[in-house]
């Protein structure tokens, strides 16, 4: 990799005295892994969510220990796909791509091998892949509709996750349907805290899509209810309030943990 336009010394001039801020040895090494890894990190808790909702709900089994490598392999080797498409240089991402086709099938493997049935969710996955590419292509994966059918395949995984455990798909239809609500409600609200912020029309789309899953909840069940109008009353309040990305992160970040516990208890 070049060096950095701000290496020590300056281009053309002479170092007379030892520099006061030594240059880290560590950094060329974190530019390097910065390049295999996306700085997409509420992609994580999107990814987590669904299967730690769908393992507690249905039960864990060994399976599901490579079933999460592959699904985190399999996010990883699908990120670099898009990029390549969206840039429509693949050989910029080669690398990237050689890197996890391999973990994602060789840990995918033993998974089908125990539970063939999976494959029945391959059209499912396919066909929202190829959204995903469609918008990559054009170069408007910021789009709604691109978003939400991220959401659906994480979501989906809380079934995977019962199929794994050879558990009903309706026991996990009350996860699956809280994880959904959960994480569809945050696109729009996201987009109202950072790339959107200050657009009136997201922000009625957020709330009302907040007050309409909240009515629903209410009608359902308690303790979900009592989720979804805290997540509404953040939808209202906190778009008005400067807060960085970090912040909004963290926020994100409880409300999963409370999402989580509120299925393990009921």
């Amino acid at each position: 990799m070049a060096a950095s336009a701000g290496s020590w010394p300056p281009e053309g001039r002479a170092m007379t005295t030892p520099p006061t801020t030594p240059r880290r040895p560590t950094a060329p090494r974190r530019r390097r892994l910065r390049r295999y890894i996306p700085p997409q990190h509420g992609a994580w808790a999107m990814l987590l969510l669904p299967w730690l909702a769908g393992v507690l709900t249905t039960g864990f089994t060994w399976p599901h220990l490579p079933l999460l490598g592959a699904w985190l392999a399999g996010y990883l080797f699908s990120y670099y796909l898009l990029q390549a498409v969206k840039t429509r240089r693949p050989g910029r991402v080669r690398a990237q791509l050689c890197l996890y086709a391999a973990p994602t099938a060789l840990l995918a493997a033993p998974v089908l091998a125990l539970r063939p049935q999976l494959l029945w969710y391959a059209p499912a996955y396919a066909t929202l892949l190829a959204i995903n590419l469609g918008y990559a292509a054009r170069r408007n994966e910021r789009a709604l509709l691109n978003d939400l059918a991220s959401v659906a395949q994480s979501c989906l995984m809380v079934f995977v996750c019962a199929t794994t455990s050879t558990a009903p798909p309706a026991e996990a239809l009350p996860a699956f349907l809280v994880v959904t609500g959960y994480l569809a409600g945050t696109v729009p609200y996201v987009k109202t805290m950072i790339r959107e912020r200050g657009h009136t029309g997201y922000y009625r789309a957020s709330v009302a899509y907040h007050l309409a899953i909240l009515a629903a909840a209410a009608w359902w069940h308690q303790p979900i209810a009592i989720l979804f109008a805290l997540l509404l009353a953040r939808a209202t309040v906190f778009p008005k309030r400067p807060m960085a990305p970090k912040q909004v992160g963290i926020i994100e970040i409880a409300a999963s943990l409370l999402l989580l516990l509120i299925l393990a208890v009921t």
